[in-house]
Formats: C-alpha cells, sequence, structure tokens
C-alpha cells in the first residue's frame, strides 16, 4: 500500500514529548550538579562559629573579644564571612567590644523555615531573643546593606534592646528598583524551587564575579575578599532562595518603615560611600539623616558599597560616636557629588 511522507514523519505530539523529555533529563543533571556542588561548598567552608536556636530557628553567629556588646547583620547574599574578611569585626573586638556577627536566617549556616515571611520585621524578632540566649543586653547594632533594614526593624519594633545603630550603605526609602525584578524569580512559588535547584545556581556562577564587582565598583575586588569568600555557600539554592525573597521584601519593608524613622531614640550613625552604585547617596543616607533628628552622616568620598571593606577602622570609630566614647570625623559630600 502506498503511503505519504507525512506518515514518515513524526507527529506533533511525539515532537512535544521529546522535547519535553529532554527538558527533563537536562533539568535533572542540573539538579544533580547543583546538589553536589553544594554539598561540597558546606564541606570545604564548615562553620566558623557557633549555634543558638531562637524560636525554633537555629543560627549561626561568630564572636570576638570582650567588652560593651555590638552586633553585626550583613546584606543580602552575604554572611559572616564577610564581616570576618573585612576585618571590620575584630577591629571591634580589638577595640575592646565584644563582636557578634550573625548569619541572617537562610544565610551562611543560619536555617530559614518556610511557611514564614521573612521581611526586616520578622528577621529582627529573633533577635531579643538571640540576646538573651547570648547575654547581650542592648547592644549598638550595625548593619551592612539590606542588614541595615532589620536593624532599624528591631530599633523602631524594640527601641529597648538596641543602644545604638551604625547604618552602612543602607536602603532606607522606597525607590525603583530593577535589580529587584531581576532576582525576583527564584522567589516565586513552585517555580522558585524549580530555578533554585536547577538553572539558578549555574547562573549565578557566571553572575557572580560582576555582580561583586559592582559591589566594590569603583573599588577593585579586594585580593582577600577573591581568595576567601565562600561563593560556594551563596550559591546554594537555599541562600539563593533566601536572597531572591529579601529581595523582593526590601521595597515593601522600606514603605512600612519610612515614616517611622523620626521614632528613634537612640544614637544613630549613618554611613555611605559617595561612589555607591547599589543605593544611592542622596535618595537613602541623606533622607534619612534629614530624618533623625542628632543622627550623624559620615560620607566615605569615591567609595562605593562595601564601605566596610574600604576602611573598617572608620566603621569602628562610628560604633564609638553611637556609644560615646568618641567622635569620629563627619565628611559632607561636594557638591559635585550631591549632583551625582
Amino acid at each position: 500500500m502506498a503511503r505519504t511522507i507525512g506518515q514518515y514523519l513524526p507527529s506533533k505530539g511525539s515532537t512535544a514529548g521529546g522535547l519535553a523529555a529532554a527538558g527533563a533529563i537536562a533539568l535533572a543533571g542540573a539538579a544533580f550538579i547543583v546538589n553536589r556542588q553544594a554539598a561540597k561548598a558546606e564541606k570545604a567552608y564548615p562553620p566558623k562559629g557557633s549555634f543558638v536556636t531562637a524560636a525554633g530557628v537555629r543560627l549561626h553567629y561568630v564572636e570576638r573579644g570582650q567588652g560593651r556588646p555590638v552586633v553585626f547583620l550583613h546584606g543580602n547574599g552575604m554572611m559572616v564571612e564577610d564581616m570576618l574578611i573585612s576585618g571590620v569585626l575584630g577591629a571591634a573586638a580589638d577595640r575592646t567590644f565584644r563582636a557578634i556577627a550573625i548569619d541572617r536566617p537562610g544565610f551562611g549556616h543560619s536555617e530559614r523555615p518556610r511557611g514564614r515571611a521573612w521581611t526586616a520585621a520578622a528577621q529582627a524578632e529573633l533577635l531579643p531573643r538571640i540576646f538573651a540566649l547570648l547575654g547581650v543586653e542592648r547592644p549598638i547594632v550595625v548593619g551592612h546593606s539590606l542588614g541595615t533594614m532589620v536593624a532599624l526593624a528591631l530599633a523602631l519594633n524594640h527601641p529597648d534592646q538596641v543602644s545604638g545603630l551604625v547604618l552602612a550603605s543602607g536602603y532606607y526609602y522606597p525607590t525603583a528598583r530593577a535589580d529587584v525584578v531581576l532576582v525576583s524569580p527564584p522567589a516565586t512559588p513552585i517555580l522558585g524551587d524549580l530555578l533554585c535547584y536547577t538553572v539558578a545556581p549555574l547562573m549565578g556562577e557566571v553572575m557572580a564575579p560582576r555582580m561583586i564587582s559592582k559591589m566594590f565598583s569603583p573599588q577593585r575586588v579586594p585580593a582577600r575578599f577573591d581568595n576567601q569568600f565562600p561563593i560556594g555557600l551563596m550559591l546554594r539554592p537555599s541562600q539563593i532562595r533566601a536572597a531572591s525573597k529579601d529581595a523582593t521584601h526590601m521595597i515593601p519593608d522600606a514603605f512600612g518603615m519610612a515614616d517611622r524613622y523620626a521614632e528613634l531614640s537612640c544614637p544613630v550613625a549613618i554611613l555611605a560611600g559617595d561612589a555607591d552604585s547599589v543605593v544611592d547617596l542622596n535618595a537613602q543616607a541623606q533622607r534619612l539623616h534629614a530624618a533623625v533628628a542628632g543622627s550623624m552622616l559620615d560620607v566615605f568620598a569615591g567609595t562605593g558599597h562595601m564601605i566596610h571593606h574600604a576602611d573598617p577602622a572608620r566603621v569602628v570609630r562610628a560604633i564609638d560616636f553611637v556609644s560615646g566614647t568618641d567622635q569620629p570625623r563627619v565628611e559632607i559630600p561636594s557638591q559635585a557629588a550631591n549632583a551625582a
């Protein structure tokens, strides 16, 4: 019997099925690679500190020195290693402070239980419990980048738990941010998990050098950071998901707190780089300085987002300022910087 050419060609259904099977195999392969890399990173970079469990959440922290307590909260995507590598934790300990850096929920070696929206306020709710378990009373809290939002939420909602704030390179007022849109897919339900455990870590491995360079720009990435920072931990599915979730909370959190900054009753030092390409000096640090009576603004000339790496001693001088032991130099940005 004669047959037409179409009888020898694959049907549309079989083609679609083949593509779906190939896609599933590719995703399974990516998931295998991602899980293997995550396990390898956790073995290569074990915890450097101790653990405390607060409200059922196991959190990792590193402690140095003795004296008046100072608690450090890292930015999005970072972990306690950032404070260690920058030297700011050691510099504070050398200045007779009890310096404690905490891996925020989902970062480093800290857990991030599901079923809860880990907003800045939710993360801040854990801190008084941690303080009590560690025997810490009314510490000075130092936040960098997104960590400043957690520090502010703590000071606004639990003013009796904080004796002073040092806010470095922070985001305080809601603005349109393209980076939030770009990093939000891993935070979406169902699809987010698929991305986090397959392609997102592999894409992150390619994108990480550029992202880190932008954070340090116009300074070069320090060799010490390049050599010591645990990129592998940052690219684990769990941490990518946590960073994406935190990014999606940034704008709503800023909306929720922006009208309350005048309520702050503790000493506040605001630190910012006038060459920061991640957060805008005028729209963020200078505006907060105007809103918080008695606050100190210290602008690091020609410095980008990672100011604690650029000059850790100057960050410690800000800690001295809010502790009432010293008066750091306050640098007012130039007119050129204001116009930038």
